[in-house]
């Protein structure tokens, strides 16, 4: 989110030193753009809404790229990818019954946040799969899906059950990897 800002900010300053009048490199158009540069500092640095801010940070990427591809773009895909994301997150309903080494989750909603389940239940599971240690099961179900997440070592059991569904989800570092890939038209979790 901090790059969308201080690129947001690389762009205005320009703008705000010509917009006061700064053309040349003198002492009192100097003082002028100074002037302009810090009243583009301290301008908001979040985009607003974070799937808005998401893809607006995968445009500037894709815009500053010379080698985008822009007829594999497809901004769309990575728009309902947040909405699942969103609809898992604040409307999935999650069971969490601790077993022997670990949690079982029984994940549950309608409409839109039961699309959204069997999207990234099972998707997810392989990425958590990769974590040392742990043993990871998905299945989709009838109202949702069911993932199964154990280890032998007792302080990874301990983990897992303090991050409950919602933590496991966020779990790894391929969020960000997955975004860029979605919206560049690649090839995700083995499809």
């Amino acid at each position: 989110m901090k790059l969308i800002g201080w690129g947001l900010v690389a762009l205005l300053v320009p703008s705000v030193a010509w917009a006061q009048g700064a053309t040349t490199h003198d002492g009192a158009e100097h003082s002028t753009m100074h002037a302009g540069m810090h009243a583009a500092a301290s301008l908001p640095t979040e985009a607003g809404q974070d799937a808005f801010a998401a893809i607006a940070e995968i445009v500037l990427l894709l815009q500053a790229d010379p080698e985008t591809d822009w007829s594999k773009v497809d901004i769309g895909a990575l728009r309902e990818h947040l909405v699942d994301m969103n609809e898992l997150t604040l409307n999935a309903v999650a069971r969490e019954e601790p077993i022997p080494g670990g949690l079982q989750i029984e994940i549950t909603g309608k409409g839109r946040t039961l699309r959204a389940i069997r999207n990234m239940v099972p998707a997810h599971a392989a990425e958590l799969a990769k974590v040392e240690g742990w043993q990871v099961d998905a299945a989709v179900r009838d109202g949702g899906a069911r993932l199964t997440v154990t280890s032998a070592d007792t302080r990874q059991e301990a983990q897992i059950r303090g991050l409950g569904f919602f933590g496991l989800i966020a779990t790894g570092g391929h969020h960000q990897t997955h975004h860029w890939a979605m919206a560049t038209g690649q090839p995700m979790h083995g499809d």
